[in-house]
């Protein structure tokens, strides 16, 4: 072989295995990278050629696809868009997909591992390809109740099931029409998806476990209140100084409670009569002294710093590490560096709900094929133990003396205990207040653990409160589930 030949030979050697290895690397390695790219309409085209799973809630579907006359094979249709838009998601003709749509594509497309005998039968059978349907766990007379309660206002309910941490309900507001986005006029979709972007109330928000969280406010006191129990020494009836007027340590601010008095007659209060009257004061000496890291600890123990999957992926609530003193002071009320979302909330109080052990949320319960052989089921799964049973039930006393005679009385619900939080967070000088709570009934056989978060004030401003305008939108979702 002359030195011609062999350098020839090596060079188509080394282009060969050039090609085989990009080759291998496209198909490979991006190859779901390139399935996702937006501007991949081959791919677009190619995943409206099957018929893809419904969406299942209560037995009937809130996403199907239809046959379509036009390139795209089949039509993607939405029942009640606005309300299930959460939950639901989109998967659009332009933009990303979103919701249930995306978290469960490969089920809903039919590309799923479990579905793999499914897809050897349409083969060798001549049947035309079918994605599985997605059945939910939420309810939708309660996610109807938690939407019509939450009506205009900007903000997000979630209900889960204490024992199992099956989601019953989750809303967001404001929100948007799914079928806007899967319209086969992709110029009439490009300029409504545009419309949504821009729009500053940020309808595409996810505000139930994701978006622009916010101070959870006094909710965040059950957790301080968690954390001392926990921590050996203290009992509900343990006292605190009670000024009215206090000077965060190592600052020149002070703080007042929301009275602008002192919490109750006395020189000193009690732990349960502080949580009870939503004092920030003592909330924030006791938070004090038990120090950022009792606290975040306990927070963690709830689920605090951690994104779920359930299986849309939450954004982590946030407790962070490190926080000098004034700063831990103000978390004993919910204010400062502490964030939350509705979910995080919810899970709180369904863990104390459920005798202390908080249970991860989900939901989706099963899988149908079309053939309607069950391809996969859900189990219910525990997070870890938040409190011990014995200082759990302390808790939830407390928590039930908020709305018997507290300040959460506007979530009473006639003939039921319920337990709950109410939280009034601020968002700087002269901005509105986001408005809270957080519960469960009944308190002695939990069914639903809800949290409800109301931005802007409600509408009021300043002058909105979160047992004046969010514990009237839980007792509604809380009575949706105990009247089925």
């Amino acid at each position: 072989m002359t030195k011609e030949l062999r350098r020839l030979s090596i060079l188509m050697l080394m282009m060969f295995l050039a090609l085989l290895a990009s080759t291998t690397w496209i198909q490979g390695i991006q190859s779901a990278d390139l399935a996702d790219y937006p501007q991949n309409k081959r791919a677009l085209y190619d995943s409206y050629e099957v018929q893809r799973g419904s969406i299942i809630a209560s037995g009937s579907a809130i996403a199907s696809s239809v046959p379509s006359s036009d390139v795209f094979s089949w039509q993607r249709v939405y029942v009640d868009p606005d309300m299930w838009a959460p939950v639901t998601g989109v998967i659009p003709v332009v933009g990303q997909a979103t919701g249930i749509e995306q978290a469960m594509n490969d089920e809903l497309s039919g590309t799923a591992s479990s579905q793999f005998l499914s897809r050897i039968e349409q083969i060798l059978t001549g049947q035309p390809p079918r994605g599985s349907n997605v059945v939910l766990s939420l309810d939708a007379d309660v996610q109807r109740a938690a939407y019509e309660a939450l009506g205009d206002l900007q903000g997000a309910v979630i209900a889960i099931e204490p024992d199992t941490g099956r989601v019953l309900a989750m809303v967001t507001s404001p929100s948007y029409d799914t079928n806007l986005l899967v319209s086969h006029d992709t110029a009439q979709v490009e300029t409504d998806y545009a419309a949504l972007l821009a729009d500053p109330a940020n309808p595409l928000y996810n505000r139930a476990i994701a978006g622009d969280l916010n101070p959870p406010g006094s909710t965040f006191k059950i957790v301080v209140v968690a954390a001392a129990l926990a921590s050996g020494q203290y009992t509900p009836e343990s006292q605190i100084p009670n000024p009215a007027i206090w000077q965060l340590p190592q600052s020149s601010n002070t703080i007042r409670n929301s009275s602008g008095g002192t919490c109750g007659p006395g020189e000193t209060v009690s732990i349960a009569d502080a949580l009870r009257l939503s004092c920030n004061i003592p909330m924030a000496q006791l938070a004090v002294q038990l120090g950022d890291e009792a606290i975040r600890q306990q927070a963690e123990k709830f689920g605090f710093n951690l994104s779920f999957s359930i299986p849309l992926d939450s954004t982590a609530s946030s407790y962070p590490r490190g926080l000098d003193a004034p700063q831990t002071a103000l978390t004993g009320f919910g204010q400062g560096q502490v964030t939350a979302t509705p979910l995080q909330m919810a899970m709180v109080s369904a863990g104390i709900a459920n005798g202390g052990i908080v249970m991860n949320p989900r939901m989706v319960d099963q899988v149908i094929g079309p053939d309607l052989s069950v391809q996969q089921t859900f189990e219910s799964t525990v997070f870890g133990e938040a409190l011990s049973p014995e200082l759990n039930e302390e808790m939830v006393a407390m928590m039930v003396a908020n709305v018997e005679n507290g300040a959460a009385s506007n979530a009473r619900i006639e003939g039921v205990d319920v337990a709950g939080k109410t939280g009034t967070a601020e968002n700087g000088p002269d901005k509105p207040y986001t408005l809270w709570f957080t519960g469960f009934a009944p308190a002695d056989d939990p069914e639903v653990a809800v949290a409800v978060v109301v931005e802007n004030g409600g509408g009021m401003g300043q002058s909105g409160y979160g047992d004046l305008i969010a514990s009237p939108i839980a007792k509604k979702v809380m009575e949706a589930v105990l009247n089925k």
